[in-house]
């Protein structure tokens, strides 16, 4: 670790949590995000300013303006120039810490490409806003013993569940299969930012 990385991240080596190892350990981190949304993009921004050393950030969206309420990393200005999302947080995530490596990916993440998307990732963060792609994300990280991180948000109620492969149930144990109907969305029942 360097004087200047000693410094910056000198509050969470103090941590007993955390610790020198453990902040080495963050530095040479790769983690995935999938969906650069709400909870995306904290979890990005978060993770930038912690020093992890390598992000992978996977979102086929663009910003809008409807964004900008619960979306940390984006301004009005990424709405007027309607940038994709990966890259607006990337260009965001620079400006907080040059010192990590950010990958922007605008695309959907497909069985087709996951392996390539997450390949050498060490931890998955789910970001996004459909099953479909949860289930995807359980399906790789079962078969790779990749752990991953469920996350939604809707309303004024989020959920999380990490997922050990080997340890802990998935996504697929507790619920065999996606639920069936309309479910609400940010879109039909709004969200808080908090």
């Amino acid at each position: 670790m360097t004087p200047a990385q000693r410094e910056r991240y000198s509050r969470q080596i103090v941590f007993a949590g955390i610790g020198e190892a453990g902040q080495e350990r963050l530095l040479a981190a790769r983690v995935a995000i999938v969906g650069c949304g709400a909870l995306g993009s904290f979890q990005a921004g978060a993770l930038a300013r912690a020093g992890v050393g390598q992000l992978v950030l996977i979102d086929r969206d663009y910003v809008e303006r409807s964004n900008l309420q619960r979306q940390w990393l984006y301004e009005e200005s990424d709405a007027e120039e309607g940038l994709p999302k990966a890259i607006a947080a990337a260009r965001r995530l620079a400006l907080a810490n040059s010192g990590i490596e950010v990958t922007p990916v605008v695309a959907d993440l497909t069985a087709a490409n996951i392996d390539e998307l997450l390949g050498g990732a060490q931890v998955i963060l789910d970001g996004t806003d459909n099953f479909e792609t949860r289930y995807l994300l359980n399906d790789y990280s079962v078969s790779r013993s990749v752990p991953w991180i469920y996350g939604a948000a809707v309303g004024s109620y989020g959920l999380t569940m990490p997922i050990l492969p080997g340890r802990t149930a998935c996504l697929k144990c507790l619920y065999p299969r996606p639920p069936g109907g309309a479910q609400p969305t940010c879109e039909t029942a709004g969200v808080l930012n908090s």
